[in-house]
């Protein structure tokens, strides 16, 4: 499946490691911290108000800021979930609200993924999904939830390929979209690693620089290096997925909460392949972000298993030792190879 047309390729970047302080202490770490605009609504949520969270997202479909839009959706619903009277109470006020239906469709796919039944419930997900993306033909994140729920509900190509072609005419840089995408290709071709590589350069290739879509081949290559199977990719292209992911975390400023989860992940590559001085590097950038995802791919406790990590990564680049090798990392075992498919 052709899911992006060809490319002009970008030349490889490159960084210039640093060794700045080894992050934040342990008792400042913070797992998964909302930013400055989300968390006022999640208190208020807390509270039984859901008005901060409409008027949140009212703003983001308003300003087509939709990367934060898409974030803000998912952890609304998380906390719906958990705590679900604000939610009822914002769907019985406004029951055709384009976010409130928005957050509904998203929680529906999160209730539904964690089900043994998870085909024949998503099945029923499917009008919510629709209604939502109606409400405003801007908006791709109706579209990110679509590609989402195919993939739960084992679509096939050609279905998926007309959902994903809807959702890059309305942003054709939508990171979310780009990773739900992803997914599909590694569940489609299991350990099939060549579509999913290629499919994250030719987007990250086309994406501005300062486009989280430049952290595509990294996710590529966190998919690769923890799923233990399929052919062996080239070292050289995951040192040209970690690089580019490099530049583009340092077009942001340090301990920031937008390139937070970008930053987590590409620490877990750049450690896998052996890179801890640049692994240092993202470990002060990241300062108190700390988020689950990739931490909570590989561990119970994520907020433990980064700090187990952290502490690997100042004694390798205190010694100068290779660092510590562990069980714990999942997937494949020590250095990535050099061969490729």
């Amino acid at each position: 499946m052709a899911l992006l047309p060809p490319f002009i390729r970008a030349s490889r970047m490159r960084s210039t490691p640093t060794r700045p302080a080894a992050g934040a202490p342990a008792d400042e770490v913070l797992l998964d911290a909302p930013d400055d605009r989300l968390g006022p609504a999640l208190v208020a949520a807390g509270r039984g108000e859901f008005e901060p969270a409409a008027a949140l997202l009212a703003l983001t479909r308003a300003t087509a800021d939709w990367e934060h839009r898409d974030r803000y959706v998912v952890r609304l619903a998380a906390f719906a979930r958990s705590r679900g009277e604000w939610f009822e109470t914002w769907r019985a006020a406004d029951p055709h609200d384009p976010d409130g239906l928005l957050v509904e469709a998203q929680l529906a796919v999160d209730h539904a993924w964690t089900s043994p039944a998870r085909a024949e419930l998503l099945r029923g997900v499917s009008p919510l999904i629709t209604a939502a993306a109606q409400l405003d033909a801007r908006d791709p994140v109706p579209w990110r939830v679509a590609l989402t729920h195919a993939r739960g509900a084992r679509a096939g190509h050609k279905y998926f390929g007309e959902l994903w072609e809807a959702a890059v005419r309305r942003a054709p840089h939508h990171y979310g979209c780009h990773a739900a995408a992803l997914h599909y290709l590694a569940a489609s071709w299991q350990g099939s690693h060549r579509e999913c590589f290629d499919f994250a350069e030719r987007a990250a290739q086309d994406a501005p620089a300062d486009s989280l879509v430049q952290a595509l081949p990294a996710h590529a290559a966190f998919g690769y290096l923890s799923d233990g199977c399929g052919a062996e990719v080239a070292r050289e292209r995951l040192d040209a997925a970690a690089d580019r992911a490099v530049a583009f975390s340092a077009r942001f400023a340090a301990a920031s909460p937008w390139p937070a989860e970008a930053r987590n992940e590409l620490m877990y590559v750049l450690v896998r392949l052996g890179r801890w001085s640049d692994a240092l590097a993202q470990l002060d950038l990241i300062g108190p972000y700390v988020t689950s995802f990739p931490w909570d791919r590989l561990a119970a406790d994520p907020l433990a298993h980064f700090l187990h990590v952290r502490d690997q990564i100042r004694a390798a680049t205190a010694t100068g030792a290779p660092g510590v090798r562990t069980g714990a990392w999942g997937g494949r075992t020590g250095r990535a190879r050099s061969v490729d498919h």
